[in-house]
């Protein structure tokens, strides 16, 4: 776990000073000579020694796409599932299975249901004198 903090701290390190770098360097002219308006007969514009800035950001390009793989692989948690730490659903008792019907026969209708009585009153009825 250190080693993915060691390497993120490293990584963002390596971010700021690219950029820092790549902003640093002086622009080639204008837009036009980006696009075939420059005055050079070269195919790719005249070609320039390569001063301490570019490299720098040759080297930082390349630390920058290694933390980039190196985080990937460090950071990778293995096989695993956003429910794999939860508890299973509780489980509910299985009912009765219906008795089996023999094939052939019809099933009986329901008995009609036998008539209640009244309830009995609530208060007592009141003796004559």
């Amino acid at each position: 776990m250190i080693l993915y903090y060691l390497v993120t701290t490293l990584y963002v390190l390596v971010c700021g000073l690219l950029l820092l770098v790549v902003l640093l360097q002086q622009g080639k002219g204008d837009i036009a000579a980006a696009f075939g308006g420059g005055s050079s007969q070269s195919a790719f514009g005249a070609r320039a020694s390569a001063t301490v800035l570019s490299k720098a950001t040759a080297i930082l390009a390349a630390l920058f796409m290694l933390g980039a793989l190196v985080l990937a692989i460090v950071g990778e948690r293995g096989p695993g599932s956003v429910v794999s730490g939860s508890a299973p659903p509780p489980v509910s008792a299985p009912s009765a299975p219906a008795a089996p019907v023999p094939s052939g026969t019809t099933t009986p209708a329901p008995a009609p249901a036998a008539p209640t009585q009244a309830p009995a009153p609530a208060t007592p009825p009141a003796e004559s004198k």
